[in-house]
């Protein structure tokens, strides 16, 4: 896969990095917590044959630098500054779990810059105080044991019980992708995400065709609270995957990328 890697030349994020590759109507895959622009591989080598599509590395993560005290607002204005870079007036916006979150910021502030936006095993809720409490446990989990045995114990739960089962070496994988990661990133990451607000009310306000992809086994973004969120647009598509947790771009790629790809044609051409 033949792509790009540019920096935003000015601006509050200078410096930071997203992929740029493939032709056509512009679609922004925005990648979720502890990942970074690699999530996407699968997708994009599937897209980038009628798409052209842009893969942010989030600041503190891949190839961008971290700002810190972080925020999702403030991913949502990296999001824009990179469309304002390209001089890309409207796109599609998919944003995995915290990516999802920034999707949602992104959707309030800058709705006019959107053809169709979606999530991907991510929710409009604020978390909630049980939530709250276990990223606070994660963090202490960080700060005394390192970056790397967090993650041992998070990814494997993120992964429904099947592949878990049958890709151990793939989960390593994971795994070991982010173990270098440095808890000076995560832990920003943690409190931009119990800090961000409830955005139900981006939902409801939805004048373009939203998106979500429900994994049945997510534990991260529970299916029945996410269920509650999908009447809220004026035009929404539903996808539930029996067989994934909260990485169904790994789990099932080829069944997510269809629905992607189809989601994608369907803002075309309405």
């Amino acid at each position: 896969m033949r792509e790009k890697l540019t920096r935003l030349k000015s601006g509050t994020y200078e410096g930071a990095a997203y992929f740029d590759t493939g032709n056509g109507l512009p679609v922004m895959l925005v990648h979720g917590f502890p990942a970074d622009h690699t999530l996407w591989d699968y997708p994009t080598r599937q897209l980038q044959k009628n798409y052209r599509l842009l893969r942010p590395d989030l600041p503190g993560t891949g190839y961008s630098p971290l700002k810190d005290p972080i925020s999702i607002e403030d991913m949502a204005d990296f999001l824009k500054d990179i469309l304002v870079q390209e001089k890309i007036g409207k796109c599609i916006l998919i944003g995995h779990s915290m990516g999802g979150y920034a999707t949602l910021a992104f959707a309030e502030k800058y709705a006019e810059r959107l053809l169709g936006w979606g999530l991907f095993h991510s929710s409009a809720n604020a978390d909630d105080e049980e939530k709250k409490e276990g990223r606070k446990r994660s963090i202490r989990l960080m700060k005394e044991y390192g970056q790397e045995k967090f993650l041992r114990q998070m990814i494997p739960n993120l992964v429904s019980a099947n592949f878990r089962k049958n890709n151990q070496a793939d989960v390593q994988a994971i795994i070991r992708k982010r173990a270098d990661a440095g808890i000076e990133a995560l832990i920003p990451y943690y409190h931009a995400m119990w800090e961000r607000p409830d955005r139900t009310h981006v939902l409801k306000n939805a004048c373009k065709p939203v998106l979500f992809i429900i994994g049945k086994e997510d534990t991260a973004a529970p299916m029945n609270k996410v269920l509650q969120q999908v009447s809220l647009p004026a035009i929404s598509q539903v996808h539930i995957f029996e067989k994934a947790g909260h990485l169904g771009m790994l789990e099932i790629p080829g069944p997510s990328t269809k629905v992607l790809e189809q989601f994608i044609a369907f803002c075309e051409t309405s």
